[in-house]
């Protein structure tokens, strides 16, 4: 395969490098017939200039004026040498046309500029095994999403799923732009190598100081780089695989509730977390006063009060606040009614 893309990237530099040459030889081939006429003629430019083109095109028009004899003797030479050329120009054009990435380079504008539409998307680099898996679990969040990925086999999966792909290398800055990185919600670094990964990081940050951000980390030893970097959150698979497969073995009801999240009669349920916004009607009410449960059939699982500390378990007394962060669990229906009371 990296055989076939070598050679790929060679000839598409080939023809480039081909197409240009034969650029600048119709460019002179205009000139030298155009200053010949008007040196053999003793015609304007303009007139000269119409002389060869009519004469290269074949079109059958007319002669600007009659010509003389060393006027028709530089008319054939120029018809045989340069009908030749552009010929030749031509069938090269249509080949650099067929043969390199210029179908490749109208999709990568199309993808930008409906990349540049998106507000509070998320950005997932690396389409691997864990960024697909990612991908999958976010399709229903509502956000859009946009995958940056290097190998080309991995970005062509994406696309073929649907997905808005930027290929490339996402340790580059104009990589992240691209992918509208100062205007996004959230980034998901999954690459295979924590190196990169920590870069990426590093450099996102600093393109947006809001940005949340989750990486995947490989060695433990590497999470406080990351952390200090920017990352808000550090994830290693292997460490949550583990941790599942033992509450497999410990409480495996209580685990394939949480992994199907389906109840009898096709009823999903799903954990969500929403913020009390400015406006809420729920600002300054107690648990009990706001009767949530009633009122949208969601289930209040705990609370993350906007003073900071950890979550709590709330109870009838406990004040709600703007800032609040909710942890519920209900239908789709049901947390869309939670939202509307909540302004999330």
């Amino acid at each position: 395969m990296k055989d076939i893309l070598s050679f790929r990237k060679f000839l598409r530099m080939t023809l480039s490098r081909s197409v240009l040459r034969l650029n600048l030889l119709v460019v002179g081939l205009l000139s030298l017939g155009t200053l010949g006429y008007m040196i053999i003629e003793r015609w304007s430019v303009i007139d000269s200039l119409y002389m060869v083109v009519i004469t290269l095109s074949t079109v059958g028009f007319g002669e600007v004026q009659p010509l003389s004899p060393a006027g028709r003797l530089f008319t054939i030479i120029l018809m045989l040498f340069g009908i030749g050329v552009l010929a030749y120009a031509f069938r090269t054009f249509f080949e650099y046309i067929f043969t390199s990435d210029f179908a490749g380079t109208i999709r990568r504008r199309r993808v930008i500029q409906e990349i540049d539409k998106l507000d509070n998307h998320i950005i997932i680099c690396g389409y691997g095994r864990v960024g697909k898996s990612a991908v999958d679990s976010l399709k229903d969040s509502g956000r859009a999403l946009v995958v940056i990925e290097v190998i080309e086999e991995l970005a062509q999966a994406a696309r073929e799923d649907g997905m808005l792909v930027i290929e490339g290398d996402a340790t580059k800055d104009e990589i992240l732009m691209q992918s509208g990185i100062e205007r996004a919600w959230g980034l998901i670094v999954c690459t295979g190598e924590d190196s990169l990964n920590l870069f990426i990081v590093l450099s996102s940050r600093s393109l947006n100081k809001d940005l949340y951000i989750v990486v995947r980390g490989i060695d433990a030893e590497n999470e406080g780089k990351m952390r200090r970097a920017g990352a808000d959150r550090v994830v290693s698979p292997y460490q949550i695989g583990g941790k599942h497969m033992a509450n497999i073995i410990i409480r495996p009801h209580v685990t394939d509730f949480f992994d199907v999240v389906t109840l009898e009669g096709g009823i999903e349920l799903w954990i969500e977390e929403l913020r009390i916004e400015r406006g809420s009607p729920l600002i300054s009410q107690t648990v009990g006063d706001a009767d949530v449960r009633r009122r949208t059939g969601v289930t209040l699982v705990a609370l993350l009060p906007s003073s900071g500390g950890d979550a709590l378990i709330p109870d009838a007394q406990t004040v709600l606040n703007m800032g609040d962060e909710l942890i519920v669990l209900g239908t789709r229906e049901q947390l869309a009614k939670l939202e509307e009371l909540t302004g999330s």
